[in-house]
């Protein structure tokens, strides 16, 4: 029988409240358990004591008996010290993969030879229209 330390969750719609627990894997999440250890309320302010309530002791006396938090309990654990910290930073997270990456640059390059191709003929225009200008002020200063 493996043991977990989970959240049950139960509250109203739209209003969860949690109950932290020690059950069997193999139960329902909101289902029979083995006791009760604390409380979660997520509709309280993060700074709030009540927002996360716990029974370090008995806590600690289940996972002395093998019982393996789940993340959520884990973290709770480690903010009140019970846990040593896990290192989580996940820093590839918000870069683009490779496929977008390629398609960025595939995107730039279409960007660039439009810009070129829009610079172009306003300059062949302004250099055929240049010569036309000297090329009038040149026959008014003759007559």
């Amino acid at each position: 029988m493996a043991i977990a330390i989970r959240l049950a969750r139960g509250g109203a719609k739209k209003r969860p409240y949690y109950r932290i627990v020690i059950s069997d894997t193999r139960s329902p999440r909101d289902g029979k358990f083995i006791e009760k250890v604390g409380t979660y309320n997520p509709m309280l302010a993060k700074d709030s004591e009540d927002r996360v309530r716990m029974d370090v002791d008995r806590i600690k006396h289940w996972i002395g008996k093998g019982a393996k938090p789940t993340d959520r309990v884990a973290r709770f654990l480690e903010a009140a010290g019970v846990l040593e910290a896990k290192k989580r930073a996940n820093l590839d997270k918000g870069k683009p993969g490779q496929k977008a990456v390629e398609r960025a640059e595939e995107r730039a390059e279409k960007a660039a030879a439009a810009a070129e191709a829009a610079a172009a003929p306003a300059e062949e225009v302004a250099v055929e229209e240049a010569p036309a200008e000297e090329a009038a002020a040149e026959e008014a200063a003759a007559e």
